[in-house]
């Protein structure tokens, strides 16, 4: 249980549909044990009879008593009911709420975590594990009180009428609470094995609907499915063996049950005989004994689910005590002007170790631009990985407008930047929402097309019938590699950033269409401080100053004519693509 202790604060919360779900779990099952006590004055009037003879007033007095238990069942009922509307409401609350905050947390976790877990992880956290802990803010509470409830009462009820009685039918019971000890741990670690299976099979299932046109380009559709029922497989016979475990707690408990009626009907009818009990006590004690077995035999079940809750709650718990790497150290308000400078800056990715950048040092000046190419591995992007703070580094210090990136507030800095990433990402969403989602503003549908038109993709876009308002289905896949590029564009232009950062965002598109886009980002780009990365040079060349990346250095620096003066690796990469 130590794993859902974090679960109290939702208790304290929703306390007034708690204690009133405990309040009406009381009241329902003392009007049902109640009934009882009915049936014993019925059964007791019954043996009168049969000594007396019969008359019209017992007859009378046998419909008093039926509509007595009909009248005690209908309010045990509506107890019941205000029960699940408080307990159960409660449990939905509570679900809601833990679904938010994990996935807050998820937006507040930096680039490190999400590299270092798989999205069929993530989801099955926020789903799957969410969902088994509601199954124990709800019903596993909600049985447990009624069993707790329904057991003191039955016994107070009993122990009024004959303690030895009460002793021999409870006898079974303890008997039943080892096994469920026992058992308990085991349900435990593999309610964890199957939710780690669970995860794999969703992970799986993940990456096969998100690559599936690759999948068929190929035609590997055979040996996804067969991966895919391998991964089934680890999981049913997991889920099996956990499910073989839980089917020892039914049949005991009903042979427990069987065990206290036949121990009531035998002891029960020697004290009747020996006149130490009335001859309706005994159907009494065994209408006690049936209305608790609806809650020892959930009392496996109700274990089961406060064993998995406890799987679920700490696989949950791992992500929520994570700390980000990256905290937002400032939370004032100001405008960045866009001056930028890496002062003997190194970075290894801490997730796999590998050294991107080794002593990277330059600085560039309001409204400029500077271009960076290089070989692939050369640590390009990382540099506009750093700048947006997806990670932090550990070597040397980055500079924005001549204080150390840590210091800036993350939110300002972030909006101040329009970024076009290598690989784009569009939402299954309208073009025009796609593009607006770079806006802090209301949505101007002039703003939008003016972006698009400084991208180069206007004209596009208004091909399609239904123009802006096209859905570009999931990940963009209805539109080709080139007019997602410039959608992505126009979505880092649109909110007029004071810095612009563009990772080999125009490698989709012919040479005479990037003219066309960097001629109208020209304007777009003056006064704001920009970085083009690229490996092709007619896209750099106009950059106020170039950097050649080797192995995550710097080999040469400088403007287009230098390097090329220079004639060393930029030299040879312009002649190559030249020719």
């Amino acid at each position: 249980m130590k794993h859902l202790k974090v679960l109290n604060p939702f208790f304290s919360k929703y306390k007034w549909h708690f204690l009133g779900g405990l309040l009406f779990v009381s009241l329902s099952t003392i009007f049902k044990i109640y009934q009882g006590v009915i049936v014993r004055e019925g059964s007791n009037r019954i043996m009168k009879i049969i000594g007396s003879g019969s008359s019209a007033e017992d007859s009378g007095i046998f419909i008093r008593y039926g509509l007595t238990l009909l009248i005690l069942a209908l309010i045990s009922g509506l107890f019941m009911f205000l029960m699940r509307q408080t307990i159960i409401v409660m449990s939905r609350h509570i679900e809601y709420d833990q679904k938010n905050e994990i996935y807050n947390k998820y937006q507040e976790l930096d680039q490190r975590f999400f590299k270092e877990h798989t999205t069929g992880d993530l989801m099955n956290r926020i789903s799957e594990d969410v969902g088994r802990v509601r199954m124990y803010t709800g019903p596993a509470i909600m049985y447990l009180a009624n069993t707790i409830v329904t057991t003191i009462t039955v016994l107070v009820f009993m122990l009024s009428i004959n303690y030895k009685l009460t002793l021999l039918v409870f006898l079974p019971l303890p008997f039943l609470s080892i096994l469920i000890y026992k058992v308990s741990d085991r349900i435990n670690k593999q309610s964890i094995q199957v939710q780690q299976e669970l995860g794999n099979l969703t992970t799986q299932s993940q990456e096969t609907f998100s690559a599936i046109r690759v999948i068929k380009a190929y035609a590997r559709e055979n040996y996804f499915t067969q991966q895919m029922r391998n991964k089934s497989e680890h999981y049913k016979s997991t889920a099996l063996k956990l499910a073989n475990t839980e089917a020892l707690f039914g049949p005991t408990m009903m042979l427990m049950i069987g065990m206290s009626v036949l121990i009531t009907v035998w002891y029960g009818g020697r004290l009747t005989v020996l006149g130490q009990v009335e001859p309706g006590n005994i159907p009494e004690f065994i209408v006690y004994v049936f209305y608790m077995t609806w809650p020892f035999a959930s009392l496996g079940w109700v274990t089961s689910l406060i064993q998995r809750a406890s799987a679920s709650q700490e696989r949950i718990n791992e992500f929520l005590e994570v700390k980000p790497d990256v905290k937002n150290n400032d939370s004032s308000i100001y405008e960045i002007r866009g001056e930028i400078e890496f002062r003997n800056v190194s970075f290894t990715y801490p997730e796999n170790n590998i050294t991107a950048l080794k002593n990277i040092s330059f600085k560039i000046e309001k409204g400029q631009t500077l271009g960076i190419t290089g070989g692939v591995g050369s640590g390009k992007s990382t540099l506009i990985t750093l700048l947006t703070r997806q990670y932090d580094v550990y070597e040397g210090e980055i500079l924005v407008d001549g204080k150390n990136i840590k210091q800036h507030n993350l939110n300002v800095l972030r909006k101040s930047m329009g970024v076009v990433p290598q690989e784009v990402f569009l939402f299954s969403d309208t073009i025009s929402n796609n593009i607006f989602f770079g806006s802090d503003g209301t949505k101007n549908h002039e703003q939008i097309e003016n972006s698009a038109r400084s991208a180069g993709v206007y004209d596009n876009i208004i091909a399609f019938p239904s123009g802006f308002e096209t859905m570009v289905g999931e990940r963009g896949v209805t539109l080709s590699g080139g007019q997602k590029q410039r959608i992505s564009i126009a979505r880092a232009i649109i909110r007029k950033p004071s810095l612009l950062f563009f990772d080999d965002c125009l490698s989709a598109v012919d040479v005479e269409t990037e003219e066309k886009i960097l001629s109208s980002l020209k304007k777009e780009m003056t006064g704001k401080t920009s970085i083009l990365i690229s490996h092709r040079i007619s896209t750099i060349r106009q950059a106020d100053l170039i950097i050649y990346l080797n192995n995550g250095e710097i080999s040469e620096i400088g403007t287009h004519t230098e390097l090329l003066n220079l004639k060393q690796e930029y030299y040879k990469l312009s002649r190559l693509q030249s020719s």
